[in-house]
């Protein structure tokens, strides 16, 4: 899920005294895996908690842990991190480091640079319920959300002084999620409604049974993702799936085919595209059982009735300027069958994947695809990581969509 901005930009990781600090080392693990140059500063209270020496083995950076440490190179200087930072991420952040952020108090490090830099900030809070629910401390996060600064939660549920309530450091993946959209320089979805549909969908036979489809919702979380990274706002309608959605998206959650024809139609509207990319079942018990159907010794008949063909609804309404994408999941006639479907449901883009191979399809990591356009254009993506595949088609519909 590396961003285009990867490569040689640099995070400085500010961790504070919060007993979560050990967490900031698997941040730190995911950022680097990124390709993002991370420089780690911990504060006094922080270095009790977790050791410079496990931030540098991590990073291949030095930590920096105090304001007048002896410097062995000029560039660690406040003044010059500050400067070449493109994000600071504050993880886990105290009561105590939004308290001087809010009030430009200047007393370490990390406090000092704070007010030195013009990169994007970005807290990351976790302290005692009570101290997180203080009216000092909401007036502090909000005096920081108005001067530009961004939150990713705190979370719900047991902190480390055996209370249960709001305060627990969100987890690394999410904090992730929120800063990469902060270091990707492009904004060319910016102010754009992106709506997608992901998933599966489950059509009841009785209580217990259902008909249902492999799919991962892998692929959606992708485009959501490379969505979000363009400064789009992401609606994503999802069907019972095995992969979280990204931090940042508004989610529906639905179960069957009917429930998410009913969220698209409310919200289609609204969107600037709207992307396809659930695996919707076809069919459904035209009789759903009101009790467990059991075992009888003899052959079970189900009548299947079709169900609302969501794409088809979406492009014969089609409104000015709004892009809308489609795609086929099959098992042969990849392209000839990608071609009738893009006439079929009037649509801008398909893109078409080979779902019986062990490298593409549900599940997977990667798919082999294409990607079909309506004048008759057809790109061929071969194997490739379903992040970049999402990347690739964000790219044509930039192309196309209206500025």
């Amino acid at each position: 899920m590396k961003t285009s901005s990867s490569n040689s930009v640099e995070v400085v990781l500010g961790v504070t005294g919060s007993i979560a600090a050990y967490k900031a080392c698997e941040l730190a693990s995911l950022l680097v895996k990124q390709g993002l140059r991370v420089t780690p500063v911990l504060t006094r209270s922080a270095q009790e908690l977790a050791g410079a020496a496990s931030f540098e083995a991590i990073t291949g950076q030095r930590a920096i842990t105090g304001l007048f440490e002896p410097l062995q190179a000029p560039e660690i200087a406040h003044i010059a991190v500050a400067r070449r930072a493109s994000l600071f991420l504050i993880a886990p952040a105290t009561a105590n480091i939004l308290a001087k952020a809010a009030h430009g108090i200047a007393d370490d490090w990390l406090s000092t640079t704070l007010l030195a830099t013009e990169a994007p900030i970005l807290f990351a809070p976790a302290m005692n319920t009570n101290m997180y629910n203080h009216p000092a401390t909401q007036a502090n996060i909000a005096t920081l959300q108005e001067r530009g600064c961004h939150f990713v939660g705190p979370d719900s549920g047991m902190l480390a002084c055996k209370t249960e309530g709001i305060g627990r450091l969100i987890a690394p993946q999410t904090i992730l999620e929120a800063a990469l959209p902060l270091l990707d320089a492009r904004r060319d979805f910016e102010g754009k409604r992106v709506v997608i549909t992901s998933g599966g969908t489950r059509e009841p036979i009785d209580p217990v049974r259902f008909i249902g489809n492999r799919s991962s919702g892998k692929m959606g979380r992708a485009l959501a993702m490379e969505a979000l990274l363009r400064k789009a706002q992401v609606t994503v309608i999802s069907g019972p799936s095995e992969t979280p959605l990204p931090y940042g998206v508004q989610a529906h959650q639905v179960e069957t085919a009917s429930e998410m024809a009913e969220w698209v139609q409310r919200i289609a509207t609204e969107a600037d595209v709207f992307i396809s990319a659930a695996a919707v079942a076809d069919y459904r018990a035209e009789q759903v059982s009101p009790d467990k159907i059991k075992r009888a010794g003899a052959p079970l008949t189900l009548r299947l009735v079709e169900n609302p063909d969501i794409l088809a609804q979406i492009g014969t309404h089609k409104l000015p300027g709004q892009i809308i994408v489609g795609y086929a999941a099959e098992t042969s006639e990849l392209i000839g069958n990608a071609k009738a479907k893009l006439s079929a449901k009037q649509a801008d883009f398909i893109l078409a994947n080979q779902v019986n191979a062990p490298d593409s399809g549900f599940g997977t990591e990667t798919l082999r695809s294409c990607i079909l356009d309506a004048q008759g254009g057809v790109q061929e993506l071969g194997l490739l990581d379903k992040a970049d595949v999402a990347r690739v088609l964000f790219d044509r519909i930039a192309a196309q969509c209206p500025a």
